[in-house]
């Protein structure tokens, strides 16, 4: 077998069997397999990737096995990748439905999902914290604060769709790219005067 599927059926396999909890606790598993481990893609290719496919429809964590499955092995990779991904899950489920029905009203249950919520709460917090500091350091302190601030009024205060959201700053972050690339262009046909 190929090295990239190994590799892929390894990562998807474990982030869906330690991804308790959905899509915002596979998520940083992801990131540290295909950033970090593997480093299929850099951190900001990932959080391109993530944007783009937070404003799709369907569960984040089988678009981010799609894509990193099409980017290591093209159309069957993205195959392989999501099946690896969510096989785990569906074979869990399909056994332990009775038992999840057994143990539903279980002390010992309810304490084991109330342990786990923390640590999910504490990755999605390291993650957006790696998130702001690059977001700070490619835009400058004042304008990363103003644009966290922006999307905390429209998120929380103004209920405007996450989709929409990051819509709206990848069309800003298009034309901000576009003006700084033109911008220098034209100070190096200006001999680097402004």
């Amino acid at each position: 077998m190929n090295k990239d599927y190994i590799e892929l059926g390894v990562s998807m396999v474990r982030t869906g069997i330690l991804g308790y909890g959905g899509g915002p606790s596979v998520i940083p598993l992801i990131r540290h397999d295909a950033v970090i481990r593997y480093g299929w893609i850099s951190d900001e290719e990932f959080g391109e990737t993530l944007a783009l496919a937070n404003a799709l429809p369907g569960p984040i964590a089988t678009k981010m096995a799609a894509y990193l499955g099409y980017k290591r092995a093209g159309g069957l990779g993205a195959f392989f990748a999501v099946v690896a991904h969510i096989l785990p899950s569906v074979l869990a489920m399909i056994l332990l439905l009775s038992a999840v029905n057994y143990l539903a009203g279980s002390k010992v249950v309810k304490g084991m999902i109330a342990a786990v919520s923390p640590v999910i709460a504490v990755m999605l917090g390291v993650m957006a914290y790696e998130f702001a500091k690059k977001a700070v350091k490619g835009l400058g302190i004042a304008a990363g604060i103003a644009f966290m601030l922006l999307a905390l009024l429209l998120l929380q205060v103004l209920h405007v769709h996450p989709a929409i959201v990051i819509v709206l700053f990848l069309a800003y972050g298009t034309v901000h790219y576009r003006a700084v690339a033109s911008l220098r262009r034209k100070q190096e046909r200006n001999g680097g005067t402004p």
